[in-house]
């Protein structure tokens, strides 16, 4: 068992503007997901894109905005995503404060899918 707060965690550039904090995974031993806390500056987003696993992800502060592939949707405090295999997708934060959600995604092969190799 761990126990840690998010803001001990060293962040990680995701995309300009987006900070990435891993609060859980591999470096905690967890056998199955990681949990990732993300920090959108006021503007900032993630690049739109897809990838072969889901993820949920649950906005815990501000407001922000999901693009897909229908359009976007406006996504808020308090609200789920669920992201499935293959959609494209995007958020992004284009109001005046921080946002920040709470991202989980599965281990693929003991690792966290889209990281680079640690050497």
């Amino acid at each position: 068992m761990k126990i840690q707060n998010y803001r001990e965690v060293k962040g990680i550039a995701a995309a300009p503007g987006v900070t990435m904090r891993i609060v859980a995974g591999p470096e905690e031993k967890a056998p199955t997901f990681v949990m990732r806390l993300f920090e959108f500056e006021p503007g900032a987003a993630m690049p739109f894109h897809n990838h072969p696993w889901e993820h949920e992800v649950f906005i815990i502060e501000g407001e922000g905005a999901l693009k897909h592939s229908g359009g976007e949707t406006p996504v808020k405090e308090g609200d789920v995503l669920t992201i499935l295999s293959g959609e494209q997708h995007s958020i992004r934060n284009p109001g005046t404060g921080r946002m920040k959600i709470i991202c989980v995604v599965p281990l693929v092969d003991g690792k966290m899918p889209g990281m680079p190799e640690k050497k």
